[in-house]
């Protein structure tokens, strides 16, 4: 589903530098500057060294995908993953207990526990951003960013894309790889490509008809079967 995903404020960092980067839509980044630039497209997402605690909200994006841009892949093996865990570990001991540690992949990409971040206070990330500033930097953590959607889950966005279409909204668009995603949840609805909001009986005849499908995407997008 493409609908209200990370709508929380999250933590912030400074000097932000992108291999062009930028953020998903109206979140500002755990790991990102408070003054960093509009994203470039086609580029990635990557947080530096030089961190500091952003003092107000900073909003991207018209609220779509429209500027989305995945994070960049970094280093891999034990040193990396212990950092992540030490900086997961630490954004726990600091008010947000339910964050589950990253997960890094064979080639360096990480995903993270977004979700867990939206039901948090700012006041809650801001305070876990200053104790935990350090670890994200060293662990190259962006913490509510995610890698590109890899080609499992992306082939259960289409099928999910399919059922939609041939259910009664023929403007669902398959997702692609670089599609803002949340891990446990799958890829959202483009509010565009819907007759109404999700209480529009087409919709939910749509989403009921398919919700096998819709499920199987979810599960794809866990972060369990994202480190397979």
């Amino acid at each position: 589903m493409r609908i209200g995903l990370l709508t929380a404020a999250t933590i912030a960092v400074a000097a932000l530098t992108a291999c062009s980067g930028g953020a998903p839509p109206d979140v500002p980044n755990l790991g990102a500057t408070g003054q960093s630039s509009p994203p470039a497209a086609g580029g990635c997402l990557s947080a530096a060294n030089g961190l500091s605690l952003m003092t107000g909200d900073e909003k991207q994006g018209s609220g779509d995908n429209t500027g989305y841009q995945p994070t960049c892949a970094g280093a891999t093996g034990d040193t990396r993953k212990n950092a992540l865990h030490a900086a997961a570990e630490c954004i726990r001991q600091h008010g947000i207990p339910t964050y589950k540690d990253p997960v890094l992949t064979a080639d360096g990409h990480v995903y993270t526990d977004a979700r867990s971040l939206q039901a948090a206070e700012m006041n809650t990330i801001r305070a876990a951003a200053e104790a935990c500033h350090d670890l994200i930097v060293t662990a190259e953590l962006v913490p509510d960013g995610q890698a590109p959607a890899p080609p499992k889950l992306v082939q259960a966005g289409v099928k999910s894309a399919r059922c939609m279409r041939a259910n009664g909204l023929p403007n669902f668009r398959d997702p692609t790889a670089n599609d803002l995603f949340t891990p446990g949840h799958g890829f959202g609805m483009h509010p565009e490509d819907l007759p109404g909001d999700k209480e529009d009986p087409t919709v939910r005849h749509a989403m009921d008809t398919c919700r096998p499908v819709l499920d199987e995407e979810a599960r794809a997008s866990s972060l369990g079967s994202l480190a397979e």
